[in-house]
């Protein structure tokens, strides 16, 4: 069977672990080039000799989405290491924010989370763009959360960046779908990775009220990952999947 994402670069944020990690490493073996970007390059060089160890291709960028200078740098070594153009780009990368108080929220963490989760990609994109305009194809897929379309408690500022991220594919697929470039999210739940395991208990009460009963396994939303990247995705623009067990289709239902 062949392989989906044969001959194509994908350069993947924040893919030193969790759902970036899984993502990589199914890109990888569906053939991509994968380009692997963190602020951990002990974990990112790691991923890179697993993927070459597995038969797949990939290298490590470091990478810190903070501000402006650093989208830039990213922007910059992924467009030399991809010989000019960037196939796929996954918006991934996320300063993570639960079981906060909106009045135990000041104005650093909101500009971390405000930079990070929407600055960054919107600056990434608007570099890596232009030369998938110049080919006539390319991909993008952003990754944003339940929290973006449901209320939680205590997530109110990382659920207003991951709305907007939505918000954010829906307009780029207008502006860009008819030139060839499709534009699409991933909206996973709770999911099997190192930082939601320290938050098990305060996810506990999105995990209900999922049909499917549990967490979602990063392998699990990789997996739509690839298939949004792939050829048998062409006809799909600007959607927001879900890959929750099904909690935001019944949400308010139970």
């Amino acid at each position: 069977m062949a392989q989906r994402l044969a001959g194509r670069v994908a350069l993947v944020t924040g893919s030193t672990g969790g759902i970036g990690r899984a993502i990589a490493a199914a890109y990888a073996a569906q053939g991509a080039r994968v380009l692997v970007t963190g602020r951990r390059a002990a974990e990112g060089e790691k991923l890179v000799a697993e993927l070459a160890e597995a038969g797949g291709e990939a290298q490590f960028i470091p990478g810190d989405l903070s501000d402006g200078t650093g989208v830039a740098a990213l922007a910059e070594a992924a467009l030399r290491a991809a010989g000019g153009c960037v196939d796929i780009l996954v918006n991934n990368a996320a300063a993570l924010v639960g079981g906060r108080p909106t009045t135990a929220t000041d104005e650093t963490l909101i500009d971390t989370v405000l930079a990070t989760n929407i600055k960054a990609p919107v600056l990434l994109t608007a570099a890596l763009v232009p030369a998938m305009l110049e080919r006539g194809r390319g991909v993008i897929v952003n990754v944003g959360s339940v929290n973006g379309s449901i209320g939680m408690n205590g997530a109110a500022l990382y659920g207003a960046s991951k709305s907007a991220l939505h918000s954010l594919t829906a307009s780029w697929a207008a502006e860009w779908g008819r030139l060839g470039i499709r534009v699409n999210a991933l909206a996973p739940g709770p999911t099997e990775t190192a930082w939601n395991e320290t938050h098990r208990d305060y996810l506990a009460q999105l995990v209900a009220t999922a049909p499917s009963g549990r967490m979602s396994r990063a392998e699990e939303v990789a997996s739509v990952a690839v298939f949004l990247a792939s050829d048998e995705a062409a006809h799909v623009h600007g959607a927001v999947v879900p890959v929750d067990g099904g909690m935001v289709a019944v949400r308010g239902l139970l």
